[in-house]
């Protein structure tokens, strides 16, 4: 359940929301493009403003002309948060001035009840100066003129915000300072698992994120390329809280660069995600195969040093080939993906539901493994054991042994070992000795570093 308040910028598109968006949240998490329509999910950050805490929404573009083919759906998901809002800012662009959808918009924020804030966007530009003031027929008592761009006006506006939402209201609770819990005893909230759901389109990466949060979060159709920003939400599970974050498919770069300049960004937000997650779920489309552009996006995510799973979808479009199909389908994985043979492998189906608890079970453990400690005591002890057996090997065919080891880090595990003579091992007995380091400690579905140095 959401427990702040909720601000909400809705508007026709190209008025500036996503810009305005990323000035108050402090990010670029909205794709900005002077492509209208280029917001389709309503993104959300959780902002601070004076001590007031808040959740910030950014919509896509309601009404006005759009030749997006999910029009329909983005209207419906702008509508969804609005009805969920405690504050709404109606974003407006000078330049252009008051407009019939701007009117049409009105009115039905008007029916809402909630109370509305114009910001008229884009004064910094001359053009502007005579058309603000038409804005005022809108009949809302407050308007505020900003340039998101630039930042001018947007204090100002946040001013208002903070005034109108609930925690503002007589008994409501604003936001303690950071470090205030510390200070009265009370315990840190736990930290947040940031988990990146990934693959190329049309796998269902919305649908199961839609699923796991049981609710229609995200934008769903069967066009490809429905998803464009890294579109995030927060949920709880068994008292672990995570951070659910929805990217845009990954195609071959060649095909992205035919995509566009709002593809390359979309592309450059997933990987940006991959490299915050601490747990990446690599959806593949059981019905349609594994690619190698699979395989490139693991890649991409065992660089990062992430924990992964990779999570075979539309499994109820294939469970009727027989019980030897999924042996067969997780050896191609295998095969094509040999790097990621620690990632464990779930058939689920995100349409029905089958086996979909499974993935919160799964990154739970997988998280957990990604930031387990080994004590030195045990790690030396095993790898004497595992020396004694399988001596070392270096390139040079020097004899080598392994003196002690450490772990020197987590997220992902660490570790390094000091030898006699080599600074590298052959890559065969590095590969063994990080198989056998996984085994032994139960690390799943998390990449381990191991570094080789000389004893000095």
């Amino acid at each position: 359940m959401r427990t702040s308040p909720s601000v909400v910028l809705v508007g026709r598109p190209n008025v500036g929301k996503s810009t305005l968006f990323n000035r108050i949240s402090g990010s670029r998490r909205a794709i900005v493009a002077a492509v209208p329509g280029t917001t389709r999910d309503a993104l959300a950050r959780h902002t601070h403003w004076r001590g007031v805490s808040f959740d910030l929404f950014d919509t896509g573009g309601l009404y006005g002309a759009s030749e997006d083919p999910l029009h329909k759906l983005v209207v419906r998901q702008g509508q969804r948060a609005i009805a969920g809002a405690d504050v709404l800012v109606l974003v407006v662009d000078g330049r252009e001035g008051l407009v019939p959808a701007d009117e049409q918009i009105a009115a039905d924020l008007r029916r809402t009840s909630r109370p509305v804030i114009v910001a008229i966007n884009k004064t910094d530009d001359r053009r502007a100066a005579t058309s603000t003031y038409d804005f005022y027929r809108l009949g809302f008592d407050r308007v505020v003129e900003i340039s998101a761009e630039h930042g001018q006006g947007v204090a100002d506006l946040l001013d208002q915000v903070v005034e109108l939402i609930p925690d503002r209201r007589p008994g409501g609770r604003l936001e303690p300072p950071e470090g205030a819990a510390a200070a009265s005893g009370e315990s840190a909230l736990p930290r947040e698992v940031i988990v990146a759901v990934v693959g190329r389109p049309n796998v269902g990466k919305s649908s199961l994120v839609n699923r796991l949060l049981s609710e229609e979060r995200m934008l769903v159709s069967d066009l490809p390329g429905t998803t464009r920003d890294a579109v995030d939400a927060t949920m709880t599970w068994h008292r672990r809280r995570f951070r659910i974050v929805d990217t845009a498919g990954m195609r071959r770069p060649g095909r992205v660069r035919d995509g566009g300049a709002v593809e390359l960004v979309s592309v450059l937000a997933a990987k940006r995600a991959i490299a915050d997650a601490d747990v990446v779920g690599l959806v593949l489309d059981a019905h349609a195969g594994v690619a190698d552009q699979d395989a490139a996006i693991g890649g991409e995510a065992d660089r990062a040093g992430c924990g992964i799973i990779l999570i075979a979808n539309k499994w109820d479009l294939v469970k009727n080939r027989g019980p030897e199909f999924a042996e067969t389908f997780d050896a191609e994985v295998r095969r094509r993906m040999k790097f990621l043979d620690y990632a464990p492998i779930l058939h689920i189906s995100a349409r029905t539901g089958e086996r979909a608890p499974r993935v919160l079970e799964m990154i739970d453990r997988v998280a957990g493994s990604r930031r387990q400690r080994v004590a030195t005591s045990a790690l030396n002890a095993f790898i004497e054991e595992v020396t004694a057996a399988h001596p070392p090997v270096s390139p040079g065919r020097k004899h080598v042994r392994i003196l002690y080891a450490a772990q020197v880090g987590v997220a992902p595990p660490s570790f390094v070992v000091f030898t006699n003579v080599a600074t590298r091992l052959h890559f065969s007995y590095q590969r063994f000795l990080v198989n056998r380091i996984r085994e032994r400690f139960g690390f799943v579905g998390t990449p381990i570093r191991l570094q080789v140095r000389k004893r000095g």
